[in-house]
This record gives structure tokens, C-alpha cells and sequence, in this order.
């Protein structure tokens, strides 16, 4: 259970959970913001983003303290607990997440395991190389790579009904996964001035500060 710790500062997050963060963040903005869906990049950036998903959920069970589900389980009620007592400013700090960011964190996790899940029944399954391919052998003029996929949705109107459903999904997952990231960029930003402590530092270098303007 995740446990307060008055005027301590937030513990070091370790390599795994720094690198899976902005990795994830990365894949997160290019795929909605950037990249065209179907295409290679964007289906490569999937891919790194399911396996560092991967990574990160089981680091939560054997990482570093800080790191696993035990240290910020998810907790509703604390959640909104901590976010009154936040707005009290009688909150305490924590050595992980606080519960109003712990579910903050799983409400990500789910929304990005949501559009992984959706690109991956859209492309079948396809890895980047099979995409790589078909689209190198489209842009040479050989369509027969995509004849079979075509004919087979042409026979099965249920096939594509559902790939239609599957996408709205998907694209309802990404827009939700971005407003989630927005919240949580908020709620980092309001942490840090409340606790006068730089949050984002230990995530980016290693280092921290206890509190701003002091080491």
C-alpha cells in the first residue's frame, strides 16, 4: 500500500521506469500527432511502444520499490482523497506516486493497451517488416500483396463492419490517451508547485532536488 512520507523527497526513479516513460511519451505523441496510421513508422512506433508497455508492467513486479504496483496501487477513493487534501494544502508527499497520480498512471497504461491492442487486429498482427513490404511492393505497382486481403473483405461484409468499429475505437482511444497525458502533465506541474520540488527532473536526468533552489 502505498504510504506518505512527510517533507521526504521522491525517490529516484531508476532506468527502466525513466527510459519506459519517455519512450511510451515519445511513441504516444508521434503516433497521434505525427505519423500517418498504416504506415511503417507508425506501425514500428507501435510495436516499441506494446514492448516497452511490456517492460514497464514487469518491472512493476520485480523493479526497484519506487517502481512496483505495491508502492502506488490503485486507489479511487485515496485518489480523491489526496486531491482534496492537495487542494487543502495539507497533502503529504510520497516516496512513488501519489494516488490521485497512481490511477492517473493505470488510466494511461489501459487507454495506451487499448490503441496497441486495436492497431494490432487492424494490421492483423502484421510486424513492421510485413507492412515494410507491402507498401514497398504497392509503390512498385504490384498490388497483388493487397488482392487477397481485398477479396477477402469483399466476401465478408461482417469483416469490414468490424475493422470500421475496431479503427473508431482506436481513434477514440488515442484522443483519450491524449487528453489523459494533458491531465497528467497538469497535475505534475501543480504537484511540483505545491511541493516547491521539481518532478520532472528525476525523470529526466536521475537527479533530484529535495526542493527548488536547494540540492
Amino acid at each position: 500500500m502505498s504510504r506518505p512520507h512527510d517533507d521526504a523527497p521522491p525517490a529516484l526513479w531508476d532506468l527502466v521506469v525513466r527510459l519506459s516513460h519517455w519512450v511510451i511519451a515519445a511513441v504516444v505523441v508521434d503516433n497521434t500527432l505525427l505519423t500517418k496510421g498504416g504506415s511503417t513508422l507508425h506501425v514500428w512506433l507501435g510495436w516499441i511502444g506494446m514492448v516497452f508497455l511490456i517492460v514497464r508492467l514487469i518491472w512493476g513486479l520485480v523493479g526497484s520499490a519506487e517502481a512496483r504496483f505495491a508502492a502506488f496501487p490503485p486507489q479511487p477513493r485515496a485518489a480523491f482523497g489526496h486531491i482534496r487534501q492537495r487542494l487543502k494544502g495539507t497533502a503529504p508527499a510520497y516516496p512513488s506516486h501519489n494516488p490521485a497520480g497512481a490511477m492517473m498512471i493505470y488510466a494511461l497504461w489501459a487507454s495506451l493497451a487499448l490503441v496497441i491492442g486495436t492497431g494490432l487486429v487492424l494490421t492483423k498482427g502484421a510486424t513492421p517488416w510485413e507492412i515494410a513490404r507491402q507498401q514497398a511492393a504497392v509503390a512498385a505497382g504490384d498490388w497483388s500483396a493487397l488482392a487477397v486481403k481485398a477479396d477477402t473483405a469483399r466476401g465478408s461484409g461482417a469483416v469490414g463492419e468490424g475493422s470500421h468499429v475496431i479503427g473508431t475505437i482506436q481513434q477514440l482511444g488515442g484522443n483519450l490517451l491524449l487528453l489523459l497525458a494533458v491531465l497528467h502533465l497538469a497535475g505534475v506541474a501543480a504537484e511540483s508547485v505545491a511541493l516547491r520540488r521539481n518532478l520532472v527532473l528525476p525523470m529526466l536526468s536521475g537527479k533530484r532536488r529535495s526542493t527548488w533552489g536547494r540540492p
